[in-house]
């Protein structure tokens, strides 16, 4: 074989297995089809990469086997991660909620990680587009023992040449991104070889909305509020594990001339994805606070609601809420019952999504290869010897601010341990 271990992808995921593989003294080759190295890094994080999470575990990713994501992230923690970023001399700070960011630029890590590679002898093949991948089984002849055994492995073929190594990593990524080069290539592959995938659905993506809502809120597009978004009564379907929770998010939401964005609608969209794309999405605009005991002290004021409401929430945004609902009169003038209403619509805002913004705004891919073919300890698949899937192409997809990037390495450390 003219290399020990072949992998496909020189992303956050591949460059980490291939550094890994080759501090152990395996003979690597990296391919990659791209012309600029790790796009998906350099533009994390405002170009600054949101590489890790402190508070980073196991129920903060979304797969259909929950469990499938404890074994890599046990064994290669953020504290590894930071280790190694401190020891590279990089500098960083904790921006929000555990999210863990260069103080200068993304570039950083690329160099880091390019220069571990480095470092362990790995060759590079980029760009090379991949053509096709087979399976190679060979008699070799063992001279000492003189007997014949299969050697099995596998042949890369790309646009700068073939290759063979008895191990193949494919770290090819999901489908979010396409502009910069995301392909479904590691499906393809995985379908290949016999392993089933589940079908990659838009994550961490922005919320469209129907057309009757954006006439009432289109027009505040760029309008951003603190809240909770959650969607606690969204259908469960038959593949989905029993222990499936639904989190909530208090972050910030976002209103577009599409729909929603925002850190709390990208969070929560992963789970509406999940549950199918179908059921409502409850966004709570009081964070923290008592609708009702808010609004006791002022119910036989003059002033309308959404002169209260420009407390907590911007006046347009107040403004064009409270005539949505035909909530204008002051709040003397409303009946008991339409009070109520108010407190329970302030605490559970219903909006019906009519999709999402697609991959082309998605951070990540939900779904992807089915981690019940591969063993969570070495990322390898059960019925393919030497073959391993890493990162973002499994069927594992965490929250935003840094859970990704640390599935990327833990998981591309587990296999460059293995492979």
């Amino acid at each position: 074989m003219d290399f020990d271990v072949i992998v496909l992808g020189a992303g956050a995921a591949g460059m980490m297995c291939a550094a890994v593989a080759g501090q152990r003294g395996r003979r690597v080759l990296l391919v990659e089809h791209a012309t600029k190295l790790a796009e998906k890094i350099r533009i994390s994080g405002g170009g600054r990469c949101n590489f890790t999470n402190l508070h980073c575990r196991p129920d903060a990713f979304l797969s259909r086997n929950p469990h499938f994501c404890r074994s890599a992230l046990s064994r290669y923690t953020p504290r590894d991660f930071i280790a190694l970023v401190e020891r590279h001399g990089i500098r960083y700070h904790e921006k929000t909620l555990g999210q863990l960011f260069c103080d200068d630029s993304a570039e950083q890590i690329i160099d880091m990680l390019k220069g571990e590679c480095d470092a362990a002898g790995v060759r590079w093949a980029m760009p090379a587009n991949i053509e096709r991948v087979e399976r190679i089984v060979e008699r070799v002849e063992r001279i000492a023992r003189s007997e014949s055994v299969d050697a099995l492995g596998f042949e890369v073929v790309t646009s700068q040449g073939s290759f063979r190594s008895t191990a193949l990593v494919v770290a090819t990524g999901g489908l979010s991104l396409p502009k910069i080069g995301a392909t479904p290539l590691g499906y393809r592959i995985a379908g290949q070889f016999g392993l089933p995938v589940v079908p990659p659905k838009p994550a961490l993506v922005p919320l469209a909305a129907a057309p009757e809502w954006l006439a009432q809120f289109g027009v505040l597009s760029g309008t951003s509020f603190e809240a909770i978004a959650s969607c606690a009564d969204a259908p469960r379907t038959s593949d989905m594990p029993r222990d499936t929770r639904w989190p909530s998010f208090r972050e910030s939401a976002l209103i577009t001339h599409r729909g929603l964005s925002g850190p709390a609608i990208l969070q929560i969209s992963s789970y509406w994805q999940f549950a199918g794309g179908r059921g409502v999405i409850e966004i709570d605009l009081l964070p923290e606070r008592d609708a009702l005991a808010w609004l006791a002290p002022h119910r036989h004021d003059k002033q309308p609601l959404a002169a209260l409401l420009t407390e907590f929430l911007p006046r347009r945004f107040a403004q064009s809420f409270a005539a949505a609902k035909e909530w204008t009169q002051p709040l003397a003038e409303l009946p008991d019952a339409t009070i109520e209403t108010i407190v329970q619509t302030l605490k559970r805002w219903r909006i019906q999504p009519s999709g999402t913004l697609g991959f082309e705004k998605a951070e990540v891919t939900l779904g992807g290869v089915d981690t019940d073919a591969l063993s969570q300890q070495t990322m390898a698949a059960h019925a393919v010897p030497g073959l391993y899937f890493i990162g973002e192409v499994v069927d594992v997809t965490g929250w935003l601010g840094g859970y990704n990037f640390q599935w990327a390495w833990a998981s591309g450390h587990a296999a460059g341990m293995a492979a």
